[in-house]
């Protein structure tokens, strides 16, 4: 069930990252990557400032820090 919730988790942090950064969107399976790998950034990131994630609710917002986090990374090294 962990990784049904990943999963579902990280596809709607990696939708909610591309709405916010208004770029040209990366497609479902790119989205659901860039909110999992967004997750572990968040949570990485989250952890370094002292803060904890222990809901949904949570989890979703720390890995949407975490995918927008990414994409400014990515089209920083794209340019």
């Amino acid at each position: 069930m962990g990784l049904l919730w990943s999963l579902i988790i990280g596809g709607v942090a990696g939708w909610l990252a591309g709405r916010i950064m208004k770029g040209e969107g990366y497609g479902v399976i790119l989205n659901i990557l860039l909110g999992i790998v967004g997750g572990l950034v968040g949570g990485w990131v989250f952890s370094l400032l002292g803060l904890a994630t222990t809901s949904m609710i949570g989890q979703l917002i720390c890995a949407t820090v975490g995918a927008v986090l990414l994409i400014v990374l990515v089209r920083a090294l794209r340019k």
